[in-house]
């Protein structure tokens, strides 16, 4: 098993797992007798010669190897052309599909073995990218779990989990604790490579019409920004999303170091991580408390807490006569202190351990805010954070039992 990292891992499984990742970091990983082999990046899987040579691999690795998956995992969105393949493989060989929650996978992806867990009961896991399918059905990006050990729960816990999961002997259940505020990207993927669409769904927020459109008149004629705006109000293809990627791309948009153009991933967000200079420190999170009516969760809190980022763009367009390179590098760190501020609100232990993952966790400014807090469970893993990582973080994932079926998995 040449040319693939090798990476020892306790023995959960006799069987032999494929995992196929997602899409725009193509990799997959196989798991057998204790050790998981990891490929390299094959680019973007959109890009219709990189998934061909993405799928000879795979089969040339199981072929050469002489190898028979019995599972197979992919992302849960249903749209991927991974997860489409991966259906159709495990039909031909015979395996069991199951679908991992993106996000669950990027933290998962994090952990070299069981260490962190058996540390404490109180873990936290956040990731952030641009775009992961929810278990809710929205785009999430911006989320913040509490992975609860079953074997510490109280009677009330208890008796919020059925004896078909007590079944599944799950060792940890994922909660949805908190996430960035949902905004709209009008269009649907369209305001992924036009940024300033989500920033007019922003600024719709609070500013009036013909305000919000003079920060945004360089982008699209008044004819072009009257038919945003219209759809808009009508909510015609726009999708409510937690990502961290798009909040980003419409700061660098709004304080004009990108275009209304994407050349490639996390570009708007790159550009303005480049240009940070210190940022200021008078923008204090703004954390909401929502009602949490979701059940797709078996173990669920009363609430939700909600880092308000529509705040910071009022704080941003208030303060645009300032150094735009220190606004740049506030917003990032609004966004690193607010999610740590929701985990310790959360949190009933002082020092609480943190598993940093997602792309854009490998933002400097966010990233070193959370080693500064000296909280990080996963400071040096070798595993890449973002989608890179991702098939092997779906299959620490599915190893380390928890409940699948309902959680992790339709």
């Amino acid at each position: 098993m040449d040319n693939f990292k090798k990476i020892k891992f306790p023995q959960y499984s006799q069987k032999i797992i494929l995992a196929l990742g997602a899409e725009s970091a193509g990799n997959f990983s196989v798991y057998k007798n204790g050790e998981i082999y990891t490929s390299g990046n094959f680019g973007d899987l959109l890009n219709k010669n990189n998934f061909v040579k993405f799928q000879e691999k795979v089969l040339s690795f199981l072929k050469t190897n002489k190898l028979k998956p019995q599972i197979i995992l992919t992302d849960l969105h249903p749209e991927m052309k991974t997860t489409s393949w991966g259906e159709t493989l495990a039909k031909k060989l015979k395996a069991k599909h199951i679908k991992i929650q993106h996000h669950h996978a990027h933290i998962f992806s994090q952990i070299q073995s069981r260490q962190p867990f058996l540390k404490s009961n109180d873990i936290y896991g956040v990731a952030l990218d641009g775009t992961g399918y929810g278990l809710d059905g929205k785009i999430w990006g911006g989320e913040i779990f509490k992975f609860i050990n079953t074997k510490s729960f109280n009677l009330k816990q208890k008796n919020k989990i059925s004896q078909a999961q007590i079944r599944e002997n799950a060792d940890y259940i994922p909660q949805r604790i908190g996430h960035l505020e949902n905004q709209t990207m009008l269009g649907g993927d369209l305001a992924i490579r036009e940024p300033a669409r989500v920033l007019i769904a922003i600024l719709n927020k609070f500013l009036n019409k013909n305000t919000t459109y003079s920060y945004i008149s360089q982008f699209y004629s008044k004819n072009q920004f009257e038919l945003l705006y219209n759809q808009l109000q009508q909510k015609f293809n726009c999708q409510e999303t937690s990502s961290t990627g798009r909040i980003l791309d419409a700061v660098a948009v709004l304080l004009g170091f990108a275009k209304n153009e994407r050349l490639y991933k996390h570009q708007a967000a790159d550009l303005l991580e480049k240009n940070s200079a210190q940022p200021y420190l008078n923008l204090k999170p703004k954390i909401n408390k929502i009602t949490n009516n979701s059940r797709v969760s078996s173990v669920t809190s009363d609430v939700i807490y909600e880092l308000s980022t529509t705040h910071l763009f009022k704080y941003l367009i208030k303060n645009l006569h300032r150094n735009k390179h220190r606004l740049a590098a506030t917003a990032q760190l609004y966004i690193a202190q607010g999610l740590y501020r929701i985990i310790k609100r959360h949190s009933l232990q002082k020092e609480p351990s943190i598993i940093l993952s997602g792309g854009i966790s490998d933002n400097k400014i966010i990233s070193d805010y959370f080693q500064s807090q000296e909280i990080l469970a996963n400071k040096k893993t070798g595993i890449a954070r973002g989608d890179a990582g991702l098939s092997y973080g779906q299959i620490v994932c599915f190893l380390q039992k928890p409940i699948s079926k309902l959680v992790f998995c339709k």
